[in-house]
């Protein structure tokens, strides 16, 4: 299996996770991603730490508390079937998350100082956009991306149709050169419908030092520390991706693939 996907181990663990990347897993420095599930009633008592962090819940609902402050986030019966409801909080925040009725909910993470107050992204906050044309359409949704404030982290979810193409032309981001490109590292969440379905990932640089094409099954991560990447959904099977990038700055800016550049 390659060193750049990362698998759902099914069944939470103690603490509810069944999925856990942190930056000294993937052997980068700023990204950190979490799967909880939790069964109705079940919680979480958390911290962010040294850490700014973007709650997603993937389906379900929850309460989540902050010292006085509470929200209830969710609704949606799965990443297909409605917009995302998030919440930010910033580095030394304890909080815990309650769950209401069966709860999948992402802990999407990146070092900080000082970070910024907490608040909600709400469903009708997101403003969806269609990228590409063809088989290259996709649909974006932009959840924590640089037009609301944050410290370093950048998160926003994806869904691909079925036999579309998507992350194309295949871009990267693994060097700082304003105002061309920054440093980000990134991890891919996929989930796929139907669940036995897969998408094809490729990472790849173009002195071909890394050139890796991998198969991503529902509940898989994968991570993307460098090079060009680009993800393909096959006939008869949806992909929906959570994107959470972070770096030293704070910006999007990427640089396609010269070789594929024209199909912009």
């Amino acid at each position: 299996m390659s060193d750049l996907l990362v698998r759902s181990a099914g069944e939470p663990d103690a603490n509810g996770s069944v999925l856990r990347v942190t930056p000294e897993s993937a052997g980068w420095e700023y990204v950190g991603f979490e799967v909880l599930r939790l069964g109705s009633g079940e919680a979480v008592e958390r911290e962010t730490g040294g850490e700014e962090v973007c709650l997603v819940p993937l389906s379900g609902r929850c309460t989540i508390s902050a010292g006085e402050r509470r929200w209830e986030l969710g609704g949606r019966e799965s990443v297909f079937a409605g917009l995302p409801h998030a919440l930010y909080l910033p580095p030394g925040t304890d909080y815990r998350i309650e769950a209401a009725g069966k709860l999948e909910l992402t802990v999407c993470s990146a070092p900080a100082e000082k970070g910024v107050e907490p608040f909600e992204v709400r469903p009708g906050d997101i403003r969806v956009e269609s990228r590409g044309r063809g088989n290259m359409e996709r649909e974006i949704r932009p959840i924590l991306m640089e037009d609301r404030p944050a410290e370093r982290l950048l998160v926003v979810e994806v869904i691909t149709p079925q036999g579309h193409w998507s992350s194309y032309p295949p871009h990267k981001h693994d060097r700082d050169d304003p105002p061309r490109e920054r440093y980000l590292e990134e991890t891919y969440y996929h989930r796929v419908s139907p669940e036995k379905g897969f998408a094809l990932q490729r990472v790849y640089t173009a002195d071909g030092e890394l050139d890796e094409t991998f198969a991503v099954r529902d509940g898989d991560v994968a991570l993307v520390p460098r090079g060009y990447h680009v993800v393909s959904a096959p006939p008869g099977y949806d992909l929906y991706y959570l994107n959470v990038m972070a770096g030293p700055v704070r910006e999007w800016r990427i640089k396609n693939d010269p070789d594929h550049e024209w199909l912009l």
